[in-house]
């Protein structure tokens, strides 16, 4: 078979509306994740023991294991085990805020215990809370350190999308695949997906690098 480039443009709407729903559960996974990692991070860097071990069993658990098992046990052992059936796409925005979560955790808990000690002794010795310490004095200081890993995270989770194939969401590589089995035209579709996931990971370094060289002037 003849390759034909053209071909393409036949079916962009299609890989457009598959890359909206990629972005869509990027967005709101990682939205959670952000939150559950930095609520996880700072158990690891401040918690007590009880705290600490079990925040460090969840990011231990899941960062042991491939995304794609988490999912399937979301999808698929969850209503076995109990009883709560979650449709596909709210259990692949699930499955990033999970997986996504536990490797912020850690970039969070590196990012705070980076700064100096001497910052928070001086904030608790002129009277100020603890938490108004880490609010005030190391959160800002952490949040500039920890951008270019948590940018890796996010591209990471913007990829990992596409596994949630397996569970039947329309994603962008769900769309390429139906595409393809329908007209056998392999090397145009999947070379149009491609082109599309680098697109929206170029587009998202770009803007990860705008705030981290903000950052660096402020």
């Amino acid at each position: 078979m003849e390759v034909n480039w053209l071909i393409i443009l036949d079916f962009i709407p299609q890989l457009i509306k598959g890359a909206q729903v990629t972005v869509q559960i990027t967005v709101l996974g990682l939205l959670g994740g952000v939150v559950l990692g930095a609520i996880a991070g700072l158990m690891r860097a401040y918690g007590n023991a009880l705290i600490n071990a079990i925040a460090f069993v969840y990011i231990e658990v899941i960062r042991g294991t491939p995304i794609v098992v988490q999912v399937m046990f979301l999808y698929f052992a969850l209503p076995v085990l109990a009883s709560i059936r979650i449709d596909p796409m709210t259990t692949a925005i699930l499955a990033i805020v999970i997986n996504a979560g536990a490797y912020i955790a850690e970039i969070v808990r590196g990012a705070v215990l980076s700064i100096s000690k001497g910052l928070t002794e001086a904030g608790l010795a002129i009277g100020l809370p603890r938490w108004k310490v880490i609010v005030h004095i190391v959160g800002p200081l952490a949040f500039r350190r920890l951008i270019p890993p948590l940018g890796n995270q996010f591209i990471v989770s913007l990829k990992d999308t596409s596994l949630f194939i397996v569970i039947g969401v329309g994603e962008l590589t769900r769309t390429g695949q139906e595409i393809m089995a329908a007209n056998f035209r392999a090397v145009e579709i999947w070379t149009a997906v491609a082109i599309m996931y680098l697109i929206m990971t170029g587009l998202l370094s770009l803007a990860l690098r705008m705030v981290e060289k903000r950052m660096r002037i402020l």
